[in-house]
């Protein structure tokens, strides 16, 4: 876990950053990789984004910054119901591109493509779908987009609507992770998790803050 830099340094130019996962969609009921491709919530995904704008309110955000994806601009659009802040979509918070593997099921790919997935597991970081982009690549792009965010808006809180493929990512740097499978299960499901940054660097406040299962 990233430890702040000195004690002396004031949090008034701060930002923190709230992450949260979109909600469920048809294709995850489906165990379907979306990848760049798109899915729209379920029934049960709907009411989850709604509940998450009253769990959330009470964190005196001042604006969302969410993935251009349909899914997570979905969720944003029903929790921002009762949020009702900025909304900024950043295309750089979209969720790993699969390549070839997006619209696949989970089983499809196990039963298919078994030791290419072996393969791909086994690079960590560098694991990177055919035809889609590494771990990596996706890690480079998000910090991007919280730095921008950072210096746009200094010293806010801000809610970040994205993926559970660029959550993984920006929190298992953090946490020094090396991404590989023998790893214990570091996030639990639907959390918020807090990151905060200070002119370049970002710190890992809170993983798993508070549960948004309702």
């Amino acid at each position: 876990m990233a430890k702040k830099g000195e004690p002396d340094m004031t949090k008034t130019s701060a930002t923190r950053f709230g992450l949260i996962r979109h909600a469920q969609t048809r294709w995850n009921k489906e165990k379907r990789i979306q990848g760049w491709l798109d899915s729209p919530l379920s029934t049960v995904g709907r009411r989850m984004a709604e509940s998450w704008g009253r769990e959330l309110h009470d964190l005196a955000w001042q604006r969302i910054v969410c993935s251009d994806l349909g899914r997570a601009r979905e969720t944003t659009k029903l929790l921002n119901q009762t949020l009702k802040l900025p909304v900024h979509p950043d295309k750089r918070l979209r969720e790993q591109d699969w390549g070839k593997w997006n619209g696949m099921t989970l089983a499809e790919l196990k039963t298919g493509q078994a030791e290419t997935l072996r393969q791909q597991e086994a690079a960590g970081w560098l694991f990177r779908p055919p035809g889609g982009e590494s771990r990596q690549q996706v890690l480079e792009r998000s910090l991007a987009a919280l730095h921008a965010a950072h210096l746009a808006w200094p010293g806010e809180t801000i809610l970040v609507v994205c993926h559970g493929g660029v959550i993984k990512c920006l929190l298992y740097h953090l946490a020094g992770r090396s991404f590989l499978p023998h790893e214990l299960r570091l996030l639990k499901g639907y959390r918020l998790h807090l990151l905060e940054q200070l002119g370049r660097t970002l710190y890992l406040e809170e993983l798993n803050s508070r549960s948004l299962h309702r």
